[in-house]
């Protein structure tokens, strides 16, 4: 699946570049008994409705010709999120020095998840920064990276900005 999803990306990328977008992920994946083609765009502006209509738009053609993927499946095209799951070496040089939650597949030193700033990344492991120590996990013990979103910042935030107005 991931040879499909490489080859969609590089088709798409382009078109969602020149819409003034960037494109954060492309996930081919079964979920239940369908398959899903998910194109997550970001933007400095954050992404509405609209804006996922328009990349659709743009690319839903170009995918269905390329013909690469043979299954029948639904396209979806939406905002990464605040909180982001990052899969690829890219998206993780982004988030260095950003709190992230690690889960992984077997327990190590008696854990399966760590919260922590990425702290460091090479192909074997990432380096997380807890509690002032550093925690060097094993990329292939890793199921999920996601970057964490603290809402009560963003409630004082709006509180400060309700007071100010």
């Amino acid at each position: 699946m991931a040879n499909i999803e490489e080859k969609v990306e590089n088709l798409i990328k382009s078109d969602v570049e020149n819409l003034g977008y960037d494109l954060f992920d492309v996930v081919y994946e079964k979920d239940g008994k369908d398959f899903y083609l998910r194109i997550y765009i970001d933007s400095p502006n954050g992404i509405t409705l609209n804006d996922c209509e328009r990349v659709n738009n743009a690319i839903t053609d170009k995918i269905d010709e390329a013909d690469y993927i043979k299954e029948m499946y639904f396209l979806e095209v939406s905002s990464c999120g605040l909180e982001r799951i990052l899969r690829k070496e890219n998206q993780m040089k982004k988030y260095l020095n950003q709190e992230v939650l690690v889960k992984l597949f077997k327990p190590f030193n008696g854990s399966k998840s760590y919260i922590g700033l990425l702290h460091a990344i090479n192909p074997s492991f990432i380096t997380i920064k807890s509690e002032n120590r550093n925690i060097e996990l094993e990329r292939k013990n890793i199921s999920q990276i996601k970057t964490i979103y603290h809402w009560e910042n963003q409630e004082r935030n709006d509180e400060k900005n309700e007071n100010n107005g």
